[in-house]
């Protein structure tokens, strides 16, 4: 839109749209336009603390805690050589966070995106890790064909 099409023409007034009606009670509300300065971004639903604000920090987070650390011990018992075991570790406490997720009102910083999205990557994730952690070599605990077919095909 260029400025000659905002001013008025020579001899006409400009119009002011109404403005709403003011009032206990009342939203004004200003342009439907996004504003060109963002000044807070919204949080993610289930974003708040998961324990009241007196308690301490760590009890706030407690959620996301508990998955950080199920994936720091899984990492301790990989580097410890039992890497099935790690691995599955670190896949069962993301699928643990998907739980975490779905199921509690507020799961403070484990929320990062909406809850479907959130439940979805955790899930997804964790559900991934745990299988190609099963059906690791040598001695797999679970053979599936089809994927035993794909990765012999994408390997040679």
């Amino acid at each position: 839109m260029t400025a000659e099409a905002s001013e008025p023409a020579a001899g006409e007034q400009r119009q002011e749209p109404p403005a709403p009606p003011a009032g206990p009670g009342r939203l004004i509300r200003g342009s439907r336009r996004f504003p060109l300065i963002t000044r807070d971004t919204a949080r993610p639903e289930g974003g708040g603390r998961a324990a009241p604000g007196a308690a301490p920090a760590p009890a706030r987070q407690w959620p996301l805690l508990a998955v950080m650390g199920g994936v720091g011990l899984g990492l301790l018992i990989v580097a410890l050589d039992a890497f099935r075991a790690g691995t599955v570790l670190i896949g069962l406490s993301l699928m643990a966070g998907a739980f975490f997720r779905w199921a509690l009102p507020e799961v403070g910083m484990l929320a990062v995106r909406s809850r479907f999205t959130d439940m979805l990557t955790y899930g997804l994730l964790g559900a991934a890790i745990v299988l190609l952690s099963l059906m690791a070599q040598p001695d797999p605990w679970v053979s599936i064909p089809f994927l035993d077919d794909v990765v012999h095909f994408t390997v040679r």
